[in-house]
C-alpha cells in the first residue's frame, strides 16, 4: 500500500473468530446481522484478520501494533508474526519503533515473550492514558501487567497529537479504550489512517451506530467513529483498520460503501 513515498505492510500474524451477534450489535434491531451474512462465516462467526502494519520512513523502521502472540486456542491463532516479518526483509533488531493503538491482548503479543522484549533496539510508544489503565491501575489485568511490565525501559508514553516521525502523525481518539491512538500516515498528498479498533468489521464504518462489546467507553467510541467516518468519506485516504483489509469509504447511489483496496 502506497502513500506517495511511502509504504504501509501489513504483518500476518493469523487470525480470530467471533461469534458476530454477540460481539456487534445495533441498537433497536434484533438482528442486523441479517444484511451482513457475506461478512461472516457459515456458524455466524466473524473473522478477525491479527498483526500489525510495517511503516518505513526516513531511517525508522515501524511497527503499528505486534499481534496476538503465540496464542493458539479455540478463537484466536497467532504466532506468524516474525515469519511475516521476514518475509518482508525485517529482522526484529532492525525495529526502531513500535507504536500501539492501545493495549488490548491481541495487539500487543509479540511485545515481549516469556519476559523478554522481542524488538530489543525498539523504543516503544503508547498513549499515557492507556499504559496507566492497563498496567497502573489497581485493577490492572495480572496478564497485561506480565506481558506489559518489561516494556518499562525502554518506553515512551505521549498525551498529545504530535508526529512522531516524517509522515507519521498520531491522534489520540479514546472511546475504545481511554488511550486509543489513530496514525496517520501522510507523503506527497497522499493520506492513509491506520485506525486499530476503531473499528471491527466494515459495517461499523459504513454505519457508525454499531455498538462493539470490547469498546470501553461506547458512547465515545461511536463519536469517533462517526467523526472520522464524516472525515473520510468520498475522500482518496483510505484507512486500514486492525481487524479487515484496508480500503476506502464511498457514497454510492446515497449510501455509504466500505470499498477494499485489493477490489480497485
Amino acid at each position: 500500500m502506497k502513500v506517495g513515498a511511502l509504504s504501509v505492510e501489513p504483518v500476518y500474524d493469523g487470525y480470530g473468530q467471533e461469534p458476530a451477534r454477540e460481539v456487534l450489535t445495533y441498537p433497536g434491531r434484533s438482528d442486523a446481522w441479517s444484511c451482513h451474512e457475506h461478512l461472516l462465516d457459515e456458524s455466524g462467526r466473524l473473522r478477525l484478520e491479527l498483526g500489525g502494519f510495517l511503516v518505513r520512513t526516513g531511517e525508522r523502521v515501524i511497527l503499528v501494533d505486534a499481534g496476538v502472540g503465540t496464542i493458539d486456542n479455540d478463537k484466536y491463532h497467532g504466532g506468524r508474526f516474525l515469519e511475516s516479518l521476514c518475509a518482508l526483509g525485517v529482522d526484529p533488531w532492525d525495529v526502531t519503533d513500535v507504536v500501539f493503538t492501545h493495549l488490548h491482548f491481541d495487539h500487543v503479543g509479540w511485545a515481549t515473550k516469556k519476559g523478554e522484549v522481542v524488538f530489543p533496539d525498539a523504543t516503544y510508544r503508547v498513549h499515557r492514558a492507556d499504559w496507566a489503565h492497563f498496567v497502573e491501575s489497581p485493577d490492572a489485568d495480572p496478564g497485561a501487567v506480565r506481558k506489559l511490565s518489561p516494556l518499562t525501559e525502554r518506553l515512551e508514553t505521549f498525551e498529545h497529537d504530535t508526529t512522531l516521525a516524517p509522515g507519521f502523525d498520531v491522534r489520540h481518539l479514546p472511546g475504545h479504550t481511554p488511550g486509543t491512538a489513530v496514525y496517520v500516515v501522510s507523503s506527497e498528498g497522499e493520506r492513509a489512517m491506520l485506525l486499530g479498533d476503531v473499528a471491527h468489521s466494515p459495517v461499523e464504518l459504513t454505519d457508525p451506530a454499531w455498538e462493539a462489546v470490547f469498546d470501553l467507553d461506547p458512547v465515545a467510541a461511536r463519536k469517533v467513529r462517526a467523526d472520522l467516518v464524516a472525515v473520510v468519506t468520498d475522500q482518496p485516504d483510505f484507512v486500514a483498520a486492525a481487524h479487515f483489509p484496508p480500503g476506502r469509504l464511498i457514497t454510492v447511489d446515497g449510501e455509504r460503501r466500505f470499498t477494499p483496496l485489493e477490489k480497485e
